[in-house]
């Protein structure tokens, strides 16, 4: 669950920036994961802390999986910047008129999905030439041995997610949570 509101901080962060962002070293594939392919229903509550370059910006998300839609809300200081609805098929958002272009819904999803969704469901979405590979707690996506994007969990169950091919990093820790499908694991939990 951190890594879809890693997501979602990441691309605010993103937009937080006045002029527009630098262009990114490499294009990361796009995922477009179903929502029941995460495997377990989650509701989360959680605090974002975006950085790019010398700009940084704390947020708030909310973070509902459900087998047929992922909903997301980015808040900063009570006012909502992004809603993001995805079942599967389109992708859907609500923006503030305050909230730059360079936020991208996609670059969102695709962070989150990249975090929390299973090892082998996003290998089966990767293009020829990208590769996932995950030890321990640290999960990343390779091209040409490089690693373009990364995700760390910490001792505390936050996680860290960091978008080398466009210069972000993303903190998240987890406020409260709920995962609605009994015997499975916390949105803290077990990503495999």
């Amino acid at each position: 669950m951190r890594r879809l509101i890693a997501a979602l901080l990441a691309v605010l962060v993103l937009a937080a920036c006045a002029h527009a962002p630098p262009r990114p070293a490499i294009e990361l594939p796009p995922l477009r994961l179903s929502p029941a392919s995460l495997g377990r229903e989650v509701a989360v509550q959680q605090q974002l802390h975006f950085s790019f370059g010398t700009q940084a910006r704390d947020m708030d998300a909310l973070l509902e999986v459900e087998a047929g839609e992922v909903r997301l809300v980015v808040q900063a200081m009570g006012q909502a910047g992004v809603r993001l609805f995805w079942d599967g098929q389109a992708l859907r958002q609500q923006r503030a008129a305050w909230l730059p272009p360079a936020v991208r819904a996609e670059r969102v999803l695709d962070d989150l999905q990249f975090a929390l969704w299973p090892v082998d469901a996003i290998r089966r979405a990767l293009p020829p030439g990208w590769t996932l590979h995950e030890a321990g707690d640290v999960r990343q996506l390779m091209h040409d041995g490089r690693a373009w994007l990364s995700v760390a969990r910490g001792e505390a169950g936050g996680l860290r997610l960091e978008n080398l091919a466009e210069g972000y990093r993303l903190d998240i820790a987890t406020i409260a949570s709920e995962d609605a499908t009994p015997g499975s694991q916390s949105a803290e939990g077990g990503r495999r």
